[in-house]
């Protein structure tokens, strides 16, 4: 996975899904052909060798010979086990009892910019992460927070055990070996580490290791609970101390992860594994893509994740990088908590200057052994149109568009203000091909995003800016300019802003449950990587101990590193540096579609004062709702309890009183909707009275009854109705908050009302 990066673009996913990227489920019209199946059943309640032993019967009961058929047993925190199974095979155990599902063993994508081998640009990431007061408590070294990623790059000073006590005595976890990673490669910081290899041999010996030879699980290990490290930075840019959400916490590493993609199977075993080592936080930077997405039951991470969830586990997953596409969120299952990524308040400039000594706004990363004086000669790619070329394609730079003649020892500036068929990277290259020095290229598709050129002049600007460039550009016959090396530029203004790449809800998944939960830095963020990558290395310089890149994959362990115990004890803010409402890439008002309950912070308490939580009599509930039966139900939870059924007629509205904090109401042929919570007083003071604000979008009328909650020593829980009554029928989907108040602490819950 080592090369250039980009930015994840929807345009892609089509392609990717035609082009079978998203494999595992590939077709198969030859029933006798051998794959890995997953066989899910449900909770672990029996023995372990028991359940080796159920999983052997029911291959026999299926297959002739099975030698080697089992590849994976799962018996920890649940039951199954992933086999090499036909078709045929795998039809015939899905209607044995006790199975819940059968489905081929899927490949996943990590959430970053950095997943796809044919786009070609790479970006580097740095930890911004506020000092947490809370995390720094002396108990949080007792913390472990579980990272399913490509492994670890243990030499890393950000996971230094300094100062750290023993590994808490009720870790049960290992650090397996490797011939290039051995037991002294864990501490007392780095306490577990394990890898999964793919079951039918395809990894090279060099992944036969927990040792990350990507880069993406160091980086996302670092954010969430890097030790201080004192001028950190890229090669000079975005230099500081790099800091974990929780520095003091324990870090273990499930390497799942490969040059293919992240295996289902590895995946789940992966959280089996975890539900046993003892960990506290799982953090997953990874998912499938929205296109393919699979039922609930053939989730891999909505499967272990219910059974972790189960444990007392938090676990935290990637929103996804398919943006700003609506219903392209994934990782939405009600009990993971979904992150979306946001921009932080530091900005990444490369400008253009011109010949009148105007400079122009640029974002990118790259050290450009250009002069600052603008003295290069500039060329309008429809300028240096090629003879059998149209003015179209020569404006945007396509290939073999431009006249080399025209080009050489030039600056181009390239439109691709509507042309998302081509990338900068891409364009870079064709620019290289005919002869220029260097590229402006003027484009909205990357957003916010600071890709990582090298040492080739090149710079994004957007098409709100390059209106002065191209004026520049026609106004003289003899255009020059420079364009200079990147530039920190920090307390930047306006932050935080969704990415544009960010997943954006409702959910396919349930339009009655809002995702994502909640947005987190994710886009330019600097943290450790491996120390021998020397793919995009700058002339004359070592490979970076550090890189910056972007994606809901940076902004996950942004939420995780909080090790948030106690799930939904966050508190969340919807402004921005402005005092603004917070906006999406494009510029337009953000929505909890974009955002989920908004920015997390960490400037206030992780102590809310109010909490609503959502329970296992809640997720039981909702599988009861998206059409499990009581039977399928106690499978999967293994036990129930005593006085628990699936209502009679349960249907997916009535997932709108899940105990959820957020609420999500689907108004199809209904006059007016009740919902339900509850919430707990966690605060220290019992004796409180919370009053409730209610901020409804025009054309609906929103009640709270009772509007007054009075907590005292014996009432900790207390429960209120929101009634929803639109004055006429909804024609696009509104937004709005419930907001509770005792004069120190403030809960808001965002709803939204869908048509």
């Amino acid at each position: 996975m080592k090369g250039n990066n980009t930015l994840l673009l929807p345009l892609f996913y089509t392609l990717l899904l035609f082009l079978g990227v998203s494999a595992g489920n590939g077709s198969n019209d030859d029933t006798n052909r051998k794959e890995v199946y997953i066989v899910y059943m449900g909770a672990a309640d029996s023995t372990n060798a028991y359940l080796r032993n159920d999983h052997v019967q029911i291959l026999n009961s299926v297959l002739k010979r099975n030698e080697n058929a089992i590849v994976r047993n799962y018996k920890h925190g649940f039951s199954g086990f992933a086999a090499r199974l036909s078709k045929e095979e795998a039809n015939s155990i899905s209607q044995k009892p006790g199975v819940v599902s059968v489905f081929p063993d899927p490949i996943l994508k990590l959430h970053t910019t950095r997943s796809w081998d044919f786009l070609k640009s790479q970006t580097r990431v740095n930890i911004d992460t506020k000092p947490n007061t809370e995390s720094s408590s002396s108990s949080s070294s007792d913390v472990i927070l579980g990272i399913l990623d490509t492994g670890i790059w243990p030499e890393a000073a950000s996971f230094s055990d300094e100062g750290f006590g023993p590994v808490p005595s009720r870790w049960k976890g290992t650090c397996m070996t490797s011939k290039d990673f051995n037991s002294s490669n864990c501490n007392r910081k780095l306490i577990g580490a394990r890898f999964y290899p793919d079951p039918d041999g395809k990894n090279d010996d060099n992944d036969k290791t927990p040792r990350d030879s990507n880069g993406h699980g160091t980086h996302v290990a670092s954010t969430a609970v890097c030790v201080a490290v004192s001028n950190a930075s890229f090669y000079g840019l975005a230099t500081g101390t790099a800091k974990g959400g929780s520095p003091e916490s324990r870090l273990a590493v499930y390497k799942v992860c490969y040059r293919n993609g992240c295996r289902g199977s590895a995946i789940l075993a992966a959280f089996d594994d975890a539900i046993a080592d003892g960990v506290d936080v799982l953090s997953l930077s990874l998912g499938v893509l929205p296109l393919s997405r699979p039922k609930l039951t053939s989730d891999t991470i909505a499967i272990g994740a219910f059974h972790a969830v189960q444990r007392g586990i938090l676990v935290v997953c990637a929103a996804g990088n398919a943006g700003p596409l609506k219903y392209s969120v994934v990782n939405d299952a009600p009990w993971i908590l979904t992150v979306a990524a946001s921009t932080i308040d530091r900005d990444l400039q490369s400008n253009v200057v011109l010949g009148t000594n105007h400079v122009v706004k640029g974002r990118a990363i790259n050290f450009s052994p250009l002069s600052n004086s603008p003295e290069y000669p500039m060329v309008y790619g429809e300028s240096a149109k090629a003879k059998r070329a149209n003015l179209g394609t020569a404006r945007k730079c396509h290939p073999n568009s431009l006249d080399r003649n025209k080009v050489k020892g030039k600056i181009v500036i390239c439109d691709g203000k509507k042309d998302p068929k081509y990338i900068t990277m891409e364009k870079i290259n064709i620019v290289k091909a005919a002869g220029g020095i260097g590229l402006a290229h003027i484009t909205d598709q990357d957003g916010s995003v600071a890709f990582n050129y090298v040492d080739f002049p090149a710079t994004e600007i957007s098409s709100k800016d390059g209106v002065a460039l191209l004026q520049y550009i026609n106004s003289t016959s003899n255009p020059v300019g420079t364009i200079l090396a990147t530039v920190t530029v920090p307390d930047y203004k306006p932050a935080p802003v969704v990415g544009f790449f960010s997943s954006r809800g409702p959910s396919t998944l349930s339009s009655n449950i809002l995702k994502p939960d909640i947005a987190a830095p994710g886009v330019n963020i600097l943290a450790a990587w491996i120390g021998d990558d020397t793919s995009e290395v700058p002339k004359g310089r070592k490979p970076s101990l550090y890189n910056i890149i972007s994606g809901t994959s940076m902004a996950t362990p942004h939420v995780s590193g909080l090790q948030l115990i106690s799930f939904y004890k966050y508190a969340a803010i919807q402004n921005d540096n402005l005092k603004a409402p917070i906006t999406t890439d494009s510029g337009s008002i953000a929505t909890p579609y974009d955002y989920g309950a908004g920015e997390i912070t960490t400037s206030k308490p992780l102590q809310p004062g109010l909490v609503y939580e959502t329970n296992t009599v809640d997720y039981l509930n909702y599988l009861c709702y998206t059409g499990h039966n009581l039977t399928t139900v106690k499978v999967i939870s293994g036990t129930v309890p005593d006085n628990f059924n699936c209502p009679k007629d349960s249907t997916s509205d009535l997932i709108s009183n899940i105990n959820y904090p957020s609420i999500a109401v689907n108004f199809t042929g209904k006059a007016n909707v009740v919902v339900s919570r509850t919430v707990t007083n966690v605060a220290e003071e019992d004796e409180t009275v919370y009053s409730a604000v209610v901020e409804a979008p025009k054309g609906v009328f929103v009640k709270v009854t009772p509007n007054k909650l009075q907590f005292t020593k014996s009432s900790k829980k207390l429960s209120y109705q929101v009634i929803f009554a639109p004055k006429a029928s909804l024609r696009k989907d509104l937004f709005g908050s419930i907001t509770w108040s005792n004069g120190k602490y403030i809960v808001r819950s965002p709803f939204v009302l869908t048509k």
